[in-house]
Order: C-alpha cells, then sequence, then structure tokens
C-alpha cells in the first residue's frame, strides 16, 4: 500500500433511480483509501464524475451550500442512475464536518491565471512558455484547447472551492498540470481572487 498525506473519504449511495451495472444500492458505502486509490472493480464513470470533487475535499476544499461543508452530491454520469454523498473522514474515522456557511448567497466564482511554466515539442494550440490566460471560476475561455481544460478541471475546481496545494511554495496554485498530449506544456493555475462575496 502507498502511503500518502490525504485522508480517507467516503461515498455513499443516497439515490437510486435505474439500473447499475455495478449493483450500488441505497446505503451502500465506499470507502477510498485517498483521492488516489479507487477500490478494486470501482466504476470509472463514477470515479470521472467523481474526482474534482474528492481532490478537492482532499486538499481542504469545501462546499459552503452544503449542511456539511466538507461533503458534497455527486450524480451519476450514466443518466443520473445514482447519487453518492462524498465526504472526508477525520483521523479517527469519522466523518468530517464543517457546519453550512449560513452567509452564503449563491456561487462565487474565483478568477484564476493560468500560466504556461514549461514546453517540449509542438503544440497544436500553439501555446509557448509564458502564456497567460485568465479563468473566472469553471467557465472554460472561448477557444482554449478542451483537452488541457479536462486536465486542469479538477485543479480549478479544487481552488474555485478554496482548496489548499499544502506542497506548492503558493498553496493557492498548483504548477504540475500537463497536457495528455505527449506532455508538450505544462500550465500552473493561481487563484487570484476569492470572488464576490
Amino acid at each position: 500500500m502507498v502511503k500518502t498525506p490525504f485522508p480517507k473519504l467516503k461515498l455513499t449511495v443516497v439515490k437510486v433511480e435505474g439500473h447499475c451495472y455495478h449493483g450500488y444500492k441505497i446505503g451502500d458505502e465506499i470507502i477510498l483509501e485517498d483521492f488516489t486509490h479507487p477500490p478494486k472493480h470501482f466504476c470509472l464513470g463514477l470515479a470521472h464524475a467523481l474526482f474534482p470533487v474528492i481532490y478537492t475535499l482532499s486538499f481542504a476544499g469545501h462546499f459552503p451550500f452544503m449542511d456539511n461543508q466538507r461533503s458534497l452530491l455527486i450524480t451519476c454520469p450514466d443518466g443520473g442512475k445514482l447519487e453518492f454523498k462524498a465526504e472526508v473522514l477525520d483521523i479517527e474515522g469519522k466523518v468530517a464536518v464543517l457546519d453550512k456557511d449560513i452567509t452564503y448567497k449563491g456561487p462565487r466564482p474565483k478568477k484564476m491565471l493560468v500560466e504556461v511554466v514549461k514546453t517540449k515539442g509542438k503544440c497544436a494550440y500553439g501555446y509557448k512558455l509564458g502564456d497567460k490566460f485568465e479563468f473566472e471560476g469553471l467557465k472554460c475561455i472561448s477557444g482554449f484547447c478542451g483537452a488541457a481544460y479536462h486536465l486542469m478541471f479538477p485543479a480549478l475546481f479544487a481552488l474555485n472551492f478554496g482548496a489548499k496545494f499544502f506542497f506548492m511554495d503558493n498553496p493557492d496554485s498548483i504548477d504540475t498540470v500537463t497536457c495528455p498530449d505527449g506532455g508538450n506544456v505544462v500550465f500552473k493555475i493561481t487563484r487570484i481572487s476569492e470572488g464576490e462575496e
């Protein structure tokens, strides 16, 4: 078993509205050792939808609109057949709780700067060292490479919901988001505003 500094996570099936190929039922619980280790035979469709959420929770992000800000509901991407609740477990194995933010009045999209910090080879979009792009919340900017956005989405999502990357010089950023096309471009994403309050 690989040891990581990340918390365990609990997934609970809270709604079923159709046939699940994995046979998940209401009340089923799945424990993830951390966000990098799914259990054997874990549904990859769920993993795809779930990853930005468990990535965010693992880096101390929170969802102010939830009764427990350290949790979020995730819908199955296969027709919405199931809904899961993702929660962080504390060191004793109990659900970590942060009460709902009673001041929350709606989305507070953060401004984020995306910079090209490394390049090699050829980029089909022509991105080069030093290029900068500004994103707001989870919106993709017009004309941006979809493959690059897909890979950076978990980091954008996490930073938008308050995650801190404790291993970075600036915990409000991450500089290892790598292009899936040969690793030709590496991006740094930095939260530059906390959004409208």
